[in-house]
């Protein structure tokens, strides 16, 4: 099984008037539950408008994003499927809940965390 990002960027939501957020919130939520159910969903959320930090590789923080970056995740979930093309019908059903084209992105294998993870439970 592999691992894909599904993601949207931060403002991709901001058409929605704000008397259809909890009709959103509803549909997400069905989409969430379906992949649970179905064993795919693996780990998701909504990521706070812009309250990045960036630490570089000597530890100094500031805040960010950086000034020139153009589109930033707005929210995202990770779920585990046996193809790409069951990843986009994820996404495709991700897009109609939250009314927003979704990103999908392959995550690269990790064994060595995965065996980690398996040791201690956690996979």
């Amino acid at each position: 099984m592999t691992q894909y990002l599904i993601s949207f960027n931060d403002g991709a939501m901001d058409h929605i008037p704000g008397e259809d957020w909890a009709d959103v919130g509803k549909a997400s939520h069905a989409v969430v539950r379906e992949a649970v159910e179905a064993g795919v969903w693996v780990f998701g959320g909504g990521l706070e408008r812009q309250r990045a930090s960036i630490v570089a590789t000597d530890g100094t923080v500031t805040d960010g994003p950086y000034p020139e970056t153009k589109e930033v995740i707005g929210g995202f979930c990770v779920v585990e499927v046996a193809s790409r093309e069951e990843a986009l019908e994820w996404a495709a059903k991700t897009a109609v809940a939250c009314r927003c084209a979704q990103e999908v992105r392959e995550l690269l294998p990790d064994p060595e965390t995965d065996e980690l993870l398996r040791q201690i439970g956690r996979r």
